[in-house]
């Protein structure tokens, strides 16, 4: 049981500073004692002398080796002491900043009204004895918050683990015999975890070598897996441990132990998921490494994935080497060559075997646990580590297959999956017939187009401060452009189950160019001077085409949760590009008519989504507007993090479970007296909740109100914060009521959904 906060706040660690000193001396004493000082025989002398002395009779035999036999006892004493206080030394230098960095979270965590227990939690204060009224409760801190203080805390309880963990290993390695010094040295506790990692693997390789791995019993598989999750990110192990067992090895072991004759019951498939996670980390570190022998160990796997696998002491067929390792690609982020290298050959064996994935990946082999009877596609593990590899995915989705090769023409990785054009994928379905593997997809274009994993959890834009930054900035924005034009309708999502909520979060991040873009009404953005407003050129700004980004929301805005991350993320932008304005009230203004557009657009594709669907069902319709119209029920509780080179951004809610990062166009450098009215206004989109009960049902005209209402909120909070007086804030609600029409305009398909 690793360490709690209480337990690391109250070490004690004087006595092991004491130890430390001590040991430090012990080591000087025993050196002394072993070569010698300050003109006074040692041991090293004393052996030399001994080996030069001129021995006859029994002292030739017995003297010169017990002499000799000492002196090295003497310089081995010397050695653990050294290793000893090394070992003891890096302890203590850890175990102070662990404790010293959970003090300083701790503290700031109290600063902000956050209470964190002996557990980890974070928890927002309660209230003061007495105090009902949610009005008269200090404000607490958001749900975001929370979660970003836990796993800082989680963090260092685990660091501080870790530190234990290998300093009580070390120790008893050097202890292990009472009457020998002998032993390698050890130079501090990075030295100890390199051997430890390397034993393990050595020792669990030899094990998996004698064969047999399915007949491991419950308590065998809960060790090892134990121990993968020690050593997992310890790079001496999972280099050890991949090379020992071979690329080819490493398919056997997984296909043997995953999928015995007879199957696994549900117990044993659960041991099976942490194998299956803590291996798929396990590799991936390892393919980091760029030495020999793991360069070999790539090659290796990569040729085998077109060979069967059928299990040992079996014939036949069985899984091929693609379907196996792609399943150990689920967790871990992979080496971008080797994702390169893997995913350029399994796209091309699938190409060129002469009939469709669904027949290729036949194989019934359980290699996911729990089973979820999933067809076994490659496919779908390998666009699952892409989605965890953000510049291996970026550059898959630009490259290309075929160039020739074998008789195949050359085709884009982007439209051989997206389905766009003649020679496309076809996903294999699964048990219900419907196609799997899209949300993989959706995970890869997500990483690829967003510049951070997926599934990241505490997601950030990535910097825009070098030439190599920017480059990339511009390839994120030019992918971006082709899933927008490709994804322009709601048929073209709901065919492809699962990608809707990574084309939601894709959105949501590029806000930013989708407001630029719809800021062009009728080509007019560059006499309106566009690219000044949204400084286009600073934040590196693409234009997608008006009618592909028409296209592109309106079929996101026919659901209802794609439809949200949209408008969280597009609110928050609009606000942030209002305070990015300064002084400068006429464009502040002119920004926010910019976002009542896009709003405009939104709900009137959202509305007429929800006519659609529930035209004989008038009811259902209505709670469906009413939810629409307080559609802000956060998942995370806003919050802006400053991040360096990308100005502040946004953590808002997203579809799915994950979230996404919104950028906002001003800067952290920005005055609080020019953000703060757009602080208060992402303020407000954390405290909306829609209102589901059975009551809530005014129709269609409540959601319209409510979606105006919406639209108007950057615009309110600006004419408040700047004091407008009631003729100047009409003359704004005149524009606002224009621009809102006109985003309607752009998705009115006369009720009909696209």
């Amino acid at each position: 049981m690793g360490l709690t906060v209480r337990q690391l706040l109250d070490l004690q660690l004087g006595g092991l500073k004491a130890t430390v000193d001590d040991w430090q001396s012990m080591a000087r004493r025993l050196r002394a004692l072993a070569t010698g000082t300050d003109g006074d025989a040692g041991a090293k002398q004393l052996d030399a002398r001994a080996r030069k002395a001129d021995w006859s009779g029994a002292n030739a035999q017995v003297g010169r080796g017990f002499v000799t036999r000492t002196a090295g006892e003497f310089n081995d004493a010397a050695a653990a002491a050294r290793s000893v206080h090394a070992v003891l030394r890096d302890a203590h230098s850890g175990l102070t900043r662990h404790q010293d960095a959970l003090a300083a979270v701790i503290a700031d965590a109290t600063r902000r009204n956050i209470h964190i227990n002996d557990k980890g939690g974070a928890q927002p204060p309660s209230a003061p004895p007495g105090v009902l009224a949610q009005e008269d409760r200090p404000e607490g801190p958001t749900k975001s918050e929370l979660a970003a203080v836990e796993q800082q805390v989680a963090r260092i309880l685990r660091e501080a683990d870790e530190t234990d963990r290998v300093a009580a290993r070390a120790l008893r390695a050097l202890s292990r015999d009472r009457h020998d010094f002998a032993g390698r040295p050890v130079a501090g506790l990075a030295d100890a975890a390199a051997r430890q990692g390397a034993a393990d693997a050595k020792y669990w390789a030899a094990k998996i070598a004698r064969g047999d791995v399915a007949g491991w019993s419950d308590d065998e598989l809960g060790r090892f897996n134990e121990m993968l999750g020690l050593q997992r990110g310890n790079s001496a192990f999972t280099e050890a441990f991949a090379v020992a067992l071979g690329g080819r090895g490493t398919l056997e072991f997984w296909r043997d132990l995953s999928s015995p004759e007879g199957g696994v019951d549900a117990a044993r498939s659960g041991l099976l998921a942490d194998t299956q996670d803590h291996l798929s980390m396990t590799l991936a570190s390892a393919t980091h490494s760029e030495s020999p022998a793991m360069d070999a160990w790539k090659r290796d796997v990569i040729s085998a994935g077109g060979t069967y696998f059928p299990g040992e002491g079996r014939t036949g067929t069985g899984p091929y080497g693609f379907q196996i390792m792609s399943s150990l690609m689920n967790k871990g982020r992979y080496e971008s060559g080797f994702l390169r290298d893997y995913g350029e050959e399994l796209i091309e064996f699938e190409r060129r075997y002469p009939a469709d994935p669904e027949v290729v990946w036949r194989s019934r082999a359980t290699l996911d646990h729990p089973p979820d009877g999933a067809p076994n596609d490659p496919m779908a593990g390998y666009l699952e580590a892409l989605g965890h590899n953000p510049e291996a995915s970026l550059k898959f989705f630009n490259d290309a297959t075929g160039e020739g090769r074998d008789g195949l023409a050359r085709t884009d990785n982007f439209d051989y999956l997206v389905g766009k054009g003649d020679d496309v994928r076809a996903w294999p379905p699964g048990e219900d017939g419907e196609p799997v593997g899209h949300d993989n997809l959706g995970h890869a274009l997500e990483s690829a187009t967003l510049g951070y994993a997926y599934d990241a959890r505490n997601p950030s834009p990535p910097p825009m401060t070098t030439a190599a930054d920017i480059e990339a900035r511009e390839a994120r924005t030019a992918l971006t452009a082709r899933v927008v034009d490709h994804y322009g309708s709601a048929e073209t999502i709901d065919a492809q189950p699962g990608v809707r909520d990574s084309l939601a979060r894709i959105a949501a991040g590029h806000v930013d160019s989708i407001s630029y873009t719809m800021a062009n009404f009728g080509g007019s953005g560059e006499l309106t001077d566009r690219d000044g407003l949204f400084d286009a050129k600073g934040r590196h700004l693409a234009d997608f085409g008006q009618s592909d980004t028409v296209n592109f929301l309106t079929a996101l805005a026919s659901e209802k949760s794609s439809y949200d991350t949209v408008s969280a993320a597009q609110q928050a932008y609009t606000s942030s590009l209002m305070a990015a304005q300064g002084d400068r009230h006429e464009d502040a203004i002119d920004a926010g008519m910019a976002g009542t557009v896009v709003h405009g657009l939104l709900d009137e594709a959202r509305t007429e989504a929800i006519g659609k669907e529930y035209a004989d069902e008038a009811d259902e319709r209505n709670r469906e507007l009413e939810k629409q119209g307080e559609w802000r029920s956060y998942a995370v509780g806003a919050s802006v993090a400053v991040v360096a080179g990308a100005g502040a951004a946004l953590v808002v809610p997203a579809a799915g479970a994950a979230a996404v990062v919104a950028p906002l166009a001003f800067d952290a450098a920005q005055g609080a007296t020019e953000t703060a009215w757009a602080t208060n206004t992402i303020d407000w989109l954390s405290a909306r909740e829609y209102d589901n009960s059975e009551d809530a049902r005014q129709g269609i005209q409540r959601a319209q109100r409510e979606g105006e209402r919406n639209a108007m909120v950057p615009l309110q909070n600006f004419a408040e914060a700047r004091g407008m007086g009631p003729k100047e804030f009409r003359d704004v609600e005149r524009r606002a009521y224009v621009s809102y029409a006109q985003g309607g305009h752009f998705a009115d398909s006369d009720n009909a959904r696209f």
